[in-house]
Order: C-alpha cells, then structure tokens, then sequence
C-alpha cells in the first residue's frame, strides 16, 4: 500500500469516528503502517503532517475518561466539508461554463460543481433543466508552485523562493499568465523594486508566510511582461531610442502605454523603456534598421555597435563559402 491510500484511509477513518482515537487505535484500524513501534511512530507523524499541510485539521483532544490521560486524534466534518454556499441556479450555471470553459492540464472541475448542487451532465438553468457539457477552449498549464503562490497574492503572504541561484523574499500582488507561461508580481525586498517572476523558474517550492503581511499599491498594478524585452533575470536597465517621426507613430502603438516617451520638435520620439533581456531588445532595435538610435546607456550602445559591425562583416563574406572569406 503507497502512502497516498494510506493517507486516504486514514482521513475517512478520522472524519467517521465519532470520538477521539488514539495512535495505537488508528495503527489497528488503519491499514498500511509498519508493524514495528518505532516506525510506526515516525510515519503517524509524518501522516500527520503531511495532512496538516493539505489544509486538513487534524484536532488533538484528550480522550474522555482515558486513565491515564492519553490523546486521540479526529476530524471534525463541520471544519472538512465546504459549507453550502447557496448559490442560486444561474449562479451554478456561471460557475459551470467557467469549469468547463477553460481546464488546468488535465484537472476538471466539474467534480467540484456536484458537491454544490450541479447534476453530473451538467448545471441546471433557471428551469431546472440540466445544461449540456460545454467544450473546452482554452487549456492553461499548471505548475507545483501555482496553487501557493495564488494563495499568497489572494491573502497578502510574503513569499519567499529560490530563484536564478539566490533566495527571494516577495510581496505578491498580482498572478498573470501570458504566452504559455505563468508570472507573480510584486515588490522584490531583496532588489527593492517591483519584478516579475515566471513560475516554472522557481527553484523548489515557493513558501508563504502569514496573511496580511503587506498592503497592495492603491495604483494600478503591472502585470507579467508582455514584450520579448522584459522576459529575463537580469537587472532592469532604462534604455533611451531615439525614433524616425515615420516610425514613431507605430512604436507608440507596440508600446502601448509602457515606458516614458518624449516628443521632439520634428515629430520623433525618444522613448525610455525598461529593459530586463538585452539580446530580444536589440533584435527588436534592429527591426527599424536606419530610423532607430540608441542613445543610453553607453555601454550597451557600444555593444550594440559591436554588434553591427559583426552583422556587417558577416553580411559582407561571400555566401557560396558557408560565411568564409576565401
């Protein structure tokens, strides 16, 4: 027997007793543990915890009239079931199109939908009658660490994470998915800013401490990174380009509100966007060929330059020798 069913049997034994039992009682009544004392001591223990950590409330009581006093454990049902949340029938039907609508890999969450009161082909309209399976149209990965984190940013925890080889210490405020990935964000105590993290990055797990532990900005608060440029680890550097009047107008658009841009007598633009990967930046640069300049910093102008001129002489070798001058 593995230790998920043992876990299993244990709680259905915890939740159906209607009196404390004690750790010899469950060793006799729940199968799967080892027979000798000492190890069965260690796995209780660890079943306990390992429940404990669930969200199951294990309740440790004195066993009534035991001599001498001796502890027992149980489950009490009205602290494990969800209570009925009466949802109205239109409610349930909502509930059932967001279910169905969208699944988290393979996980479905009509199962759920039955113990509020929808029937298993469906939800049940304002008529009463049961409405059809919906097919999914969306499908969105999951991750270890996804339902801690959600936890954290629904009740303000600090998280705390391996990332990039250092340990972070995060204020959650929001969860975004974009382009196949997941990303937190939130303010970043240990490089003091805000930063964005993708999920599937996270070394280990991702650990919350108590609810309430900050307060959300009162503005409006960024979402993952949308642009090629801001999907990286490194520090963020404020790049400067100096746009063509005919191409600012486009750049204005892409941006779409991000980053400072400034106006210049002539109609171009010097626009200051913040800058995580270098590499996918530069490529964007690249896409306006003569009628963009980056101005600052300097260092990464002089790489950009470098760049070029390897570009160029590239560019420049004659292609019937593989890119070998002869």
């Amino acid at each position: 027997m593995d230790k998920l069913e043992r876990l299993l049997n244990l709680t259905l034994t915890l939740l159906e007793t209607p009196r404390p039992l004690s750790a010899m009682e469950l060793r006799d009544r729940v199968p799967g543990y080892p027979d000798a004392d000492t190890s069965f001591r260690r796995a209780f223990e660890r079943d306990k915890d390992s429940l404990r950590e669930m969200g199951i409330p294990v309740a440790l009581e004195l066993i009534a009239h035991s001599d001498p006093p001796t502890d027992g454990y149980r489950i009490h049902a009205e602290q494990y079931y969800l209570r009925d949340p009466g949802f109205e029938p239109d409610e349930l039907a909502a509930l059932h199109l967001a279910a169905t609508a969208v699944r988290f890999d393979a996980a479905h969450g009509i199962e759920g939908l039955w113990k509020l009161g929808a029937v298993a082909s469906g939800a049940i309209d304002e008529a009463g009658a049961a409405m059809p399976e919906t097919d999914a149209v969306a499908a969105l990965p999951g991750d270890k660490n996804l339902g801690a984190v959600f936890g954290a940013v629904s009740e303000r925890s600090t998280l705390t994470f391996g990332y990039a080889g250092a340990q972070r210490t995060v204020d959650p405020y929001r969860l975004d998915h974009r382009r196949g990935r997941w990303y937190v964000s939130g303010f970043d105590h240990d490089r003091g800013e805000e930063r964005n993290f993708r999920l599937d990055r996270i070394e280990g797990d991702a650990v919350a401490g108590p609810p309430g532990s900050f307060e959300r900005p009162s503005t409006a608060i960024a979402g993952g990174p949308a642009q090629p440029w801001q999907f990286g680890e490194g520090e963020t550097v404020s790049a400067r380009v100096l746009i063509d009047p005919e191409q600012a107008p486009w750049l204005r658009q892409h941006l779409g509100g991000e980053g400072t841009i400034e106006t210049q007598p002539d109609g171009s633009i010097v626009a200051t966007i913040e800058v995580t990967n270098w590499p996918a930046f530069r490529s964007f640069l690249l896409t306006f060929l003569e009628h963009a300049e980056l101005l600052e910093p300097a260092d990464l102008r002089a790489d950009m330059i470098e760049w070029l001129q390897l570009l160029g002489a590239g560019s420049a070798a004659s292609p019937s020798t593989g890119g070998r001058t002869p």
